[in-house]
């Protein structure tokens, strides 16, 4: 446990605890906004956009080789 001299020293100490107790509770409401915009619809639909993207393009490449595949095989 820290002793103090002073009451002065008391002071300086709850101020600088005073202050970092503020430092946390506005990062803490920084972390619950960002968390709050992460679960908005358009965030949302937007990584599910990319994967349907991905897929989508996968699937049709798929489908285009099979095709071109099918033509060597017929020739």
């Amino acid at each position: 446990m820290k002793q103090y001299n002073s009451f002065t020293e008391i002071d300086k100490q709850l101020k600088i605890l005073h202050l970092q107790r503020e430092i946390d509770l506005e990062g803490f409401k920084l972390n619950v906004n960002r968390f709050k915009s992460d679960l908005y619809p358009s965030q949302l639909l937007g990584g599910l956009k990319g994967m349907v993207q991905k897929t989508l393009i996968s699937y049709v490449l798929q489908r285009f080789l099979a095709y071109r595949k099918a033509k060597q095989i017929e020739q």
